[in-house]
């Protein structure tokens, strides 16, 4: 018998990939798919109602190294259209789900997306979306100070600043030359992974509890996806000190968001990304 395909049919796409050869690779470039998505075994239940690819994203075009900038998050986010459009015009998925804490090329994918019907998620829009659901304020925990200003840019597009307590920063920034001396925040998962102490497990719990206790966060989210990985850690650790908070991460949060639209059977509204030659238009746009 044919296998009977299932609901949700995701098409997931890395921001970026960096050639097997790269000093400054951030996540596994070959294998199964499961071997290259990061932190599958923290999402994989909520793909066993999903089919699904992944694609590893357009080379990076600023060099070999992860993104981390403006310069390199617009080069990137240009790179994504082309495979985001063909993803759409092959038929074979009802959702997008745009993967990296920074997003690039979100709006644009979205744009292309809703004249074939189908919703876009990523991991920045859809952690502010869940979070401002479950307390008055969130708060981001991240890496690196470049990446934080980028961040803060997304807070702003994507209308959250009143929700938005704070960005944490525990300066534990991506590989990039010609740095070579920086600590690792890959060697300190393999820590938390084993069972050690680790620096960046400690840092997030410090800028958590800070949120919280002075930012009036009621709510912790991560910005870059190299981050994602600390939920479980962070969540427990706050957890045992007594904080009853929720501890958000983007993949899952774009999952769960990418199959509520698909489930609703709605995507972006037209007013927002209007066709090219709108059948009705506005005269005027407020704010």
């Amino acid at each position: 018998m044919p296998k009977e395909s299932k609901k949700f049919r995701f098409f997931f796409m890395q921001p970026f990939t960096l050639p097997e050869t790269s000093k400054y690779l951030v996540r596994q470039v070959a294998g199964s798919k499961e071997q290259r998505l990061k932190n599958y075994a923290s999402i994989k239940h909520l793909l066993e109602d999903v089919d699904w690819d992944l694609h590893e994203g357009p080379l990076a075009p600023y060099g070999d190294w992860p993104v981390e900038n403006r310069e390199e998050f617009c080069l990137v986010a240009a790179a994504r259209l082309p495979i985001v459009r063909e993803a759409c015009e092959s038929g074979k998925y009802n959702g997008i789900i745009l993967l990296g804490g920074g997003e690039p090329g979100f709006l644009e994918a979205r744009e292309i997306a809703r004249k074939y019907k189908i919703p876009v998620t990523a991991n920045a829009f859809s952690q502010m979306h869940i979070a401002s659901m479950l307390g008055n304020k969130f708060s981001v925990i991240d890496l690196a100070e470049s990446h934080n200003m980028y961040y803060y840019n997304l807070v702003v597009q994507h209308r959250f600043t009143d929700r938005c307590a704070s960005i944490r920063n525990i300066n534990y920034p991506l590989p990039r030359p010609p740095v070579t001396d920086e600590p690792s925040i890959a060697q300190e998962q393999g820590k938390a992974m084993r069972g050690e102490p680790s620096a960046v497990v400690d840092a997030a719990v410090k800028e958590a509890v800070a949120a919280i206790e002075e930012d009036g966060a009621e709510v912790i989210t991560f910005g870059c996806s190299a981050t994602f990985w600390l939920q479980p850690f962070l969540e427990k650790r706050l957890n045992e000190m007594g904080w009853e908070i929720p501890v958000l991460e983007g993949y899952s949060c774009s999952i769960v968001l990418a199959k509520l639209m698909v489930s609703l059977g709605v995507d972006a509204s037209g007013l927002t990304f209007p066709s090219d030659r709108p059948k009705k238009w506005r005269r005027k746009k407020v704010f």
